[in-house]
């Protein structure tokens, strides 16, 4: 059963005879009959009653009717939705990255979107296989390590590893606090997937300190029992409850930092609307942020 076959039943129908049908199909009316005749075979129904060279729906035509209208219906959306797919179109676009960045970054992003954006989904990102979420329906991954290979990439910022302490705590009139001073207080930490746990446990086996830590799932819980004065919060969140905010720095005087890359598939049919698009986050993290351009 053809589309084409269908489109003549229902120009059949809607013009109430095979002769002023011919004219709508373009087709001589011996083949439109043959048609008709072929299509009532392959669905095993009688569509029409024939009589005085008019054609008359039967009941089972009139029941059928709707079908055949919804299914050209349906076979035009999808051909539309091809050409637009052509077109690099991106009526969807799905985003996976760490949670504190899609909490941070990606849904105050989301929330400037307009009519015309792409209705904005996400994924949560595993840390161990970051840019393995682009085989898993994420048409754009932001990661804390420079992907690798040939996939379209675009560096957005890097973000510092802070330390939260109450507003009552003896560093809170400062602006940075070594490593070595970190880590001979109590420490409120995310668990070993969060990129800002990894950064801070690489800079502190570099350092080759000692360290006291109790994990949190959640970097916002960490802040909230920091608040509670039981320790040191040490995330890379933006900052809650009020706590103030410490950089974190090395014994090389370095800011410890973690860098967010976004990344695509080049051979993505939207690649080029992903690559503007990225270029709208890269600008919008660096406002919000303050970052260097």
């Amino acid at each position: 059963m053809e589309l084409r076959t269908i489109g003549y039943f229902v120009a059949v129908a809607d013009a109430g005879s095979v002769s002023a049908a011919t004219r709508l199909t373009h087709i001589t009316q011996p083949s439109l009959s043959r048609q008709l005749r072929q299509l009532e075979r392959e669905l095993g129904l009688e569509l029409f009653t024939r009589q005085d060279g008019r054609l008359t729906l039967t009941p089972a035509g009139r029941q059928f009717l709707p079908v055949a209208r919804d299914l050209l219906s349906r076979a035009d959306a999808t051909r539309a939705a091809a050409a637009r797919i052509r077109a690099g179109s991106l009526p969807t676009v799905t985003v996976a990255a760490p949670a504190v960045t899609l909490n941070d970054i990606v849904a105050p992003f989301f929330a400037t979107f307009g009519p015309d954006d792409p209705m904005p989904r996400v994924l949560p990102l595993d840390a161990s296989d970051e840019y393995g979420a682009l085989d898993r329906g994420a048409d754009l991954v932001i990661g804390t390590r420079p992907p690798s290979g040939t996939t379209a990439r675009t560096p957005l910022a890097s973000f510092p590893v802070n330390a939260y302490v109450r507003a009552d705590h003896e560093w809170a009139g400062r602006r940075e606090v070594t490593l070595a001073e970190l880590v001979e207080h109590d420490l409120l930490v995310p668990t070993p997937e969060s990129h800002a746990r990894r950064a801070f446990d690489a800079a502190v086996e570099t350092a080759g300190l000692p360290v006291r830590l109790t994990e949190f799932s959640s970097s916002q819980v960490a802040q909230a029992v920091a608040a509670a004065g039981r320790g040191i919060a040490v995330v890379s969140d933006d900052p809650r409850y009020d706590l103030v905010r410490l950089l974190v720095t090395t014994g090389s005087g370095d800011v410890l930092r973690i860098g967010l890359h976004a990344a695509w598939s080049p051979h993505h049919h939207g690649a080029a609307h992903l690559a503007v698009l990225v270029q709208r986050l890269r600008r919008f993290v660096r406002d919000r942020y303050d970052q260097p351009r």
